[in-house]
């Protein structure tokens, strides 16, 4: 085991980390930098015994207790996720290349690669990315486009009453199945070749969230509907649960899903690990006791 190469692992509780971090087992060591140990404990993450990953609880704003995360690691997987802690990306890098960090795989958005996205998270992403080009680390960057994971959201509404309430029911855009990310990350992070490289990751077709809930009503054995929420609805709703720059930014990332400016499907997931994309049939299939 001691023969096998160190990755480190931001956002390892997230849609994609945790499954980076499941897909390095046995191929990799392990270390998670985590704000909430406890969560990753729930995840079933840590593991038991000898073997494990390391677990170090750290806050992505403090650069010195960064600094010994990094020491003797040979690759970061960098996940950042405050839109308004710019710096956070920062610290992560500055701390990879003072342990001695070869190789970052950075986790951006596809909206990064459209002229017309001005908001705020894309001008984050951007920043972020350019960040890690300019670090002088081997670096790779994936683009997702949305994952399924998202429609999470819904769950409750759904086992309650039915119901889907979204904005922009026929706004279609390719989401991405988390696992198939995590296994062209754990690519990345672990084999040469894709150094300085940029991946777009889709699904492989276009879906409106009214025919992701059509799929959801099948795998459920009943029916879903859906209730379209107007746009203004869809930013009081966020303005509920997040600061209101952020949630203007989703607002205005949704009216360009609306124009379609989402719809293209990228073989990122395929160039890497040779396959095609899972459906999001399957990822719901897959994951419908949470629905029912």
């Amino acid at each position: 085991m001691s023969g096998l190469q160190l990755v480190v692992v931001t956002g390892a509780t997230g849609a994609v980390g945790r499954h980076v971090v499941r897909r390095l087992a046995g191929t990799a060591r392990v270390r998670l930098i985590v704000r909430d140990a406890d969560r990753a404990r729930a995840l079933g993450l840590t593991g038991d015994g000898e073997g494990g990953p390391e677990v170090v609880t750290a806050d992505y704003g403090d650069l010195e207790r960064l600094r010994p995360a990094m020491e003797g690691a040979d690759a970061v997987f960098v996940v950042t996720a405050n839109p308004l802690r710019p710096e956070h990306d920062e610290h992560i890098v500055a701390a990879a290349r003072g342990g001695g960090v070869r190789r970052a795989v950075k986790l951006s958005w596809l909206a990064v690669a459209d002229p017309a996205a001005d908001d705020l998270v894309a001008r984050w992403n951007r920043r972020a990315e350019e960040v890690l080009r300019r670090s002088g680390l081997d670096w790779t960057v994936l683009r997702m486009r949305s994952p399924m994971s998202n429609t999470l959201a819904w769950a409750a509404t759904i086992r309650a009453e039915g119901v889907v309430r979204a904005p922009g029911g026929d706004a279609r855009t390719p989401c991405v199945d988390p696992r198939d990310v995590a296994d062209v990350a754990v690519l990345a992070l672990t084999c040469t070749g894709h150094e300085g490289r940029t991946y777009a990751l889709t699904g492989p077709r276009p879906l409106s969230p009214r025919e992701q809930a059509q799929v959801l009503s099948r795998v459920r054995g009943t029916p879903v509907t859906f209730e379209e929420l107007t746009p203004e609805q869809a930013l009081a709703n966020w303005l509920r649960k997040l600061p209101a720059p952020v949630a203007r930014a989703l607002a205005e990332a949704a009216v360009r899903r609306a124009a379609g400016g989402a719809e293209d499907v990228e073989d990122g997931v395929r160039a890497v690990t040779g396959r095609a994309p899972g459906t999001f049939e399957t990822w719901a299939a897959d994951h419908g006791d949470l629905f029912r």
